[in-house]
């Protein structure tokens, strides 16, 4: 909601399609029955074939993986056919002669149905009659608890097991003779269960409710939980097992006489062992919960008589009644009822429980302090009303800001609690509401972040819980600054979850009360019982945060809340700010001078309405503090160069020039005023030291500068519109400043320089323009010795954009004011030399400007051809944004009317392929869109040169989704023209071109090569294949020998792929290409070796008349089994057998004077 009120005034455009490709379709996956059981079946059936053979087991349980996976969304499917898999699977379980590898194997089947049906639903179809016990117990007996590769079965095993503990008999009854064959004793049934419980660590709660188990081993049960847990620590991981097994046995177990007697004796254990010490969550978070449940052992069931109660608990009693009379029931019990509650005694044990739930409530875990927060509930509903005071009492104790943000939340959690349940009485409220209410906007910062986003979600839960709880009237007194409260959360918070949760519990919590509120920014401001409170929570919260968006966002929230309450933020925030902008605090010194400075802009727009000025509005004194704060800033930072450098001066440059250009579109009266003077001294002065600040703070900080330079000339620069004050331009001199500055040797004070140009009003630039455009193109064209700054000439290009635009056009005009026949070749010369910098961001994103207003200025022949090439190139490359801007701009170009732009090349062939439609409908983001239309224009001459180029980097390129499509686009254009020679001759000499303009260009090159590679590999040159020695092909290998000559690896690489796919070419050229791979079987790269190895193996293969079919085996051989990067005279060896095979002559060896040794084919 803050960003919604931070930009009420901003035009909410579209990004034209910048999300990504729209043309993805998003399909929902309904399955209507178990459709493959047919052949769920036959796998089921093959287990005994494939079982032994490691291949086969893993395909057939992937295979059945796959098809379980598909119902996990709706296991209900496979409900008519649980039955049948499930006796398959159990039959070859059951069969005594099944080996034990087939029996995991069968369990692992049985438990990816589990997985997927749910081990509740499943486990019923288990057989649990009295012959099953024995045979489970013996089998489950038989595993090894610390195999790894069988967790299935004793997971299977032990679901089957606690199926049979279900049976209605006496486990006495199934033992029979104790005594086996051999004389020895056998252990009984219920001691065999419970010693594989003690080894393999489960929860035995469910075997330890049957009675007879109860009577007899309960006790001997309790007492092995209790020396399990004293013996073992928390510093291994089978310790671990062994004390989360015993604690959830102890925590999941029905109270029993037998239980509440050993309860002292375990809550003793516990408080020996300090599990809230343990570093792992899950023990502290048993050990609370078992702590909880000894104490409700302690205390009578009960329901507290004293509780707050909204109607009657019973439905039937509350449709019979009204609502008054049940109210007025239930929160008066009968005193007879309320004495017989009081009259007993409170073990001492219960403040010891208490105690523990406590601390509970301060772990640094959530799932910890949410089991305490219940605890403390469920343990308080059955306390005496003066004990559950005191219980509250502790519980507000947490909200301390001596405590953890983990404490904060914790008592939030638990007055959730008590006001759910009704035990937190409303007499408390008024010690509660204000706690909850710092809650809501508890914070603390934490190095670079900060913490409390839970408190804060949690102290929404509360005030949830209390508008379900409690009766209109109760809550009436507090709802006006709970509510307060919500709503700043539910608009201003920074997390997500807060705002969600406090819109929600607002709505409640009003509705409950009711109340009626609508959420929109600006107008819930408009309620005069809020529009304070926001504001103020903005000021004394939020423009001093830690968050510098944060900052800036409520900044601009103030601007948009400043007509809801403009004489309150005039007579009282204004001055209330003042002092905060030249105050120590950094933070809030940033906030509070773009807090100044919005307000003052929003109260000059109020004025505008009513024929006021900002001086009518606002005080003198706060005009004069306005004034002074860049004094202030000057006076106080500079002296400790915080100004100059540093985190300081990147908040506070920014702000200061923020306020320079609200202060000067308000139009204050400082003309002529010193003041005037010390803005442009820190704007000049800013742009000469950017290159001190940190790279993530210069683009905001140019922006502002940029802003408050334009705003600052066209308010106090001028004597009357249009007409520059000569006093103030002779002083200061401002475009020869700028000018000078873009020989600057530091490349962000070039930048600076160059967008302080472009930002100048048109009375600045003008008699000054051919001095600007000079040192702008020429900063374009800056040589190599002084440095790239491709930066720079980014900006350049764009302050170009800029001047041109706002010193408008004249073919007859002077071209030291405007734009003329005289200057206009050498701006479009630098925009198209621009197109082709790769260094650069800015590519085609200005010509536009001009084209669509200079038709008869500018559009010769030769320069339209030229721009409508460059942005065919650039609208086939492979980024999208880059893509998308030229592809729009050439079809504006192309469907402009007003005026035409004349002499564009094949105007009607591209009127065809890009109907007037397509402008809008057309996303050029989208790669399955934008290379269908450009692969179009490779028939067209004039653009096939610039397009294929364009596509080069694209199907060479890295992007998946890119290069799919415009390869795709790209064999589909050539697969039209393969019967068409003259055309692929066309194409072929296009290609070669390309090829032999970049050879030394790796940008373009190892892209080409990757795309002629997949070209070879398509055949989509297999008309040229039938002719000997083609020209094409010739031409090609020579070019390759060049590429071949370098240390690229990557390069390399690519050159092989294409060498393997010239063999394809019949004729000499064959001979050659086989040569060249013979001689870069003994580069002196290794991996090179190696890479040409495997793709001469994989060409062999794929051209079966390379070489004889009688010694193919043995080339291969060579190729497959050659260690490639032994040292080169053994490689050497084996490369010219290799030779030999292939029919080919040996390359020789030649030593050069002043190189290394170089083999060549003679």
């Amino acid at each position: 909601m803050l960003e919604k009120m931070a930009l009420t005034e901003t035009d909410n455009g579209s990004s034209g399609g910048d999300g990504g490709e729209s043309d993805i379709i998003v399909k929902t996956c309904v399955l209507g029955g178990f459709s493959e059981s047919d052949e769920t079946r036959a796998l089921i059936s093959s287990l005994p074939e494939v079982q032994g053979d490691m291949v086969s087991t893993e395909s057939v349980t992937q295979r059945f993986l796959v098809i379980m996976n598909r119902y996990q969304e709706q296991p209900h499917l496979l409900d008519p056919h649980l039955d049948w898999m499930f006796n398959m699977i159990l039959e070859t379980i059951r069969n005594e002669k099944s080996p034990p590898s087939l029996v995991h194997l069968s369990f692992k089947f049985l438990y990816i149905i589990c997985k997927v049906r749910g081990y509740k639903i499943f486990m019923q179809l288990f057989p649990h009659e009295v012959a099953d016990v024995q045979p489970v117990l013996d089998l489950l007996s038989r595993q090894d608890p610390k195999d790894t590769e069988t967790w299935e079965t004793r997971y299977m095993l032990l679901l089957w097991l606690s199926m049979t503990c279900l049976i209605p008999f006496d486990l006495s009854r199934l033992d029979g003779h104790l005594e086996s064959d051999g004389g020895k004793s056998r252990e009984p049934i219920m001691d065999r269960i419970l010693a594989i419980a003690k080894v393999i660590y489960i929860n035995v709660f469910v075997f330890m409710t049957r009675p007879d188990v109860k009577q007899k081993r309960l006790g001997d049960f309790l007492d092995w939980s209790l020396m399990t847990i004293t013996q073992t620590n928390d510093q291994s991981m089978t310790d671990i097992m062994v004390l989360d097994g015993a604690l959830q046995s102890l925590v999941t177990h029905k109270h029993t006489d037998h239980v509440e007697v050993c309860a002292p004796t375990v809550l003793q254990c516990l408080e020996k062992k300090h599990l809230s010490d343990s570093s792992q969550a899950m023990l502290r978070k048993l050990g609370v919960k078992l702590i909880q449940r000894l104490g409700l052992t302690f205390l009578k069931p009960r329901l507290a008589a004293w509780r707050y109660q909204r109607g009657s608990r019973s439905l039937a009693a509350n449709l019979s009644m009204s609502q008054t009379t049940a109210v007025t029931a239930a929160v008066s019990p009968d005193v007879e009822t309320r004495e017989q509650e009081e009259d007993y005694d409170i073990p001492e044990e219960v403040e010891t429980v208490i105690e523990h739930l406590l601390v509970g409530l301060k772990d640094k875990e959530t799932i910890v302090r949410w089991s305490a927060a219940k605890g403390i509930g469920r343990v308080t509903g059955r306390l005496p009303k003066e004990l559950a005071d005191e219980v509250v009492g502790s519980v507000l104790d947490c909200f301390s800001f001596q405590e953890t943000d983990n404490a904060w939340h914790g008592g939030c959690l638990a007055l959730a609690e008590l006001g759910r349940r009704g035990l937190l009485l409303p007499s408390r409220l008024t010690d509660v509401v204000p706690l909850i209410i710092k809650s809501l906007t508890y914070e603390e910062k934490r190095g670079a972040c900060s913490v409390g986003s839970n408190v804060r979600d949690a102290a929404c839960y509360v005030c949830w819980s209390f508008a379900r709880a409690y009766e209109p009237k109760e809550l009436q007194p507090f709802v006006s600054q709970i509510a307060s409260a919500l709503l700043i959360t539910a608009v201003f918070d920074r997390n997500v979850n807060c705002r969600r949760a406090a819109s929600v519990t607002l709505f409640l919590l009003l509705y409950k009360a009711g109340f009626a509120l609508f959420f929109c920014s600006v107008y819930i401001a408009s309620f005069p019982e809020y529009t304070k409170a926001m504001i103020d929570h903005l000021v004394e919260m939020k423009i001093n945060h830690w968050d510098g968006v944060i900052r800036e966002l409520s900044t601009k929230a103030l601007h948009n809340l400043t007509p809801q309450a403009p004489d309150y933020m005039a007579t009282t925030v204004l001055p209330r700010l003042l002092p905060m902008a030249v105050g120590m605090d950094l933070l809030g010194r940033h906030g509070a001078i773009l807090a100044c400075a919005e307000i003052t802009h929003a109260l000059y727009k109020l004025g505008l309405q009513t024929n006021k000025t900002v001086v009518d509005i606002i005080s003198s004194e706060c005009v004069d503090g306005l004034k002074n704060i860049h004094q202030m800033c000057y006076c106080t930072f500079l002296n400790v160069v915080v100004l100059s450098r540093g985190f300081g001066g990147e908040l506070m440059r920014p702000a200061v020039c923020g306020l320079i250009e609200k202060l000067s579109l308000s139009k204050l009266p400082f003309k002529n005023d010193p003041v005037i003077t010390g803005w442009q001294w820190l704007i000049d002065d800013t742009i000469k030291t950017l290159h001190l600040v940190s790279s993530g703070a210069k683009d905001g900080i140019m922006t502002a500068v940029v802003s408050a330079l334009s705003a600052l000339c066209e308010e106090y620069y001028q004597i009357q519109p249009g007409q520059a004050d000569p006093q103030m331009q002779g002083e200061l001199n401002i475009s020869l400043c700028y000018t000078e500055g873009l020989n600057s040797p530091q490349m962000l004070t070039r930048c600076g320089s160059a967008l302080a140009l472009g930002s100048l009003p048109r009375f600045v630039i003008h008699s000054k323009m051919k001095q600007i455009l000079e040192g702008l193109q020429q900063m374009c064209t800056v040589s190599q010795k002084e440095g790239s700054f491709p930066e720079a000439r980014r900006d350049a290009v764009r302050a170009i954009a800029q001047v041109c635009v706002t010193a408008g056009v004249d073919t007859h005009g002077s071209p030291d004011s405007v734009l003329c026949s005289e200057n206009v070749s050498e701006v479009y010369g630098t925009l198209l030399d621009s197109m082709n910098d790769y260094t650069t961001d800015s590519r085609g994103d200005v010509v536009v400007v001009f084209m669509s207003t200079l038709p008869d200025l500018c559009c010769s022949e030769c320069r339209v051809k030229c721009m409508m090439c460059c942005l065919v190139q650039q609208a086939a490359e492979k980024i999208d944004r880059y893509r998308a801007h030229a592809g729009n701009i050439f079809l504006r170009l192309l469907h402009s009317t007003e005026p035409a732009v004349p002499h564009i090349p094949h105007r009607e062939e591209l009127l065809s392929i890009f109907p007037p439609e397509t402008t809008a409908s057309l996303n050029w983001n989208a790669p399955s869109q934008a290379f269908q239309y450009i692969t179009q224009l490779l028939g067209l001459t004039q653009y096939q040169y610039h397009t294929l180029l364009g596509l080069t980097v694209s199907v060479g390129g890295i992007t998946e989704s890119t290069v799919h499509f415009s390869s795709q686009s790209l064999f589909d254009h050539l697969k039209g023209i393969q019967h068409n020679s003259v055309a692929l001759t066309q194409f072929g000499d296009t290609l070669l071109s390309i090829f032999r303009d970049n050879l030394r260009n790796d940008r373009v090159a190892i892209p080409f090569l990757k795309m002629l590679n997949q070209m070879l590999a398509n055949s989509c040159f297999e008309i040229f294949t039938t002719q000997e020695n083609h020209q094409f092909c010739v031409d090609l290998l020579t070019l390759c020998k060049e590429i071949k000559k370098s240390k690229d690896i990557s390069k390399l690489r690519a050159c092989i792929s294409v060498f393997c796919g010239l063999i394809q070419f019949q004729g000499n050229v064959r001979k050659k290409v086989l040569s060249q791979l013979l001689m870069l079987l003994c580069h002196s790269f290794p991996v090179i070796r190696k890479t040409t190895a495997s793709q001469m193996y994989e060409m062999v293969l794929t051209y079966d008349d390379v070489i004889d079919p009688e010694v193919l085996d043995d080339a291969m051989t060579i190729l497959s089994d050659t260690n490639w990067f032994d040292d080169i005279p053994t490689v050497r060896t084996h490369r010219n057998q290799l030779a030999d095979l292939l029919q080919v002559p040996r390359p020789q060896v030649i030593a050069k004077v002043t190189t290394e040794p170089t083999e060549v084919f003679l």
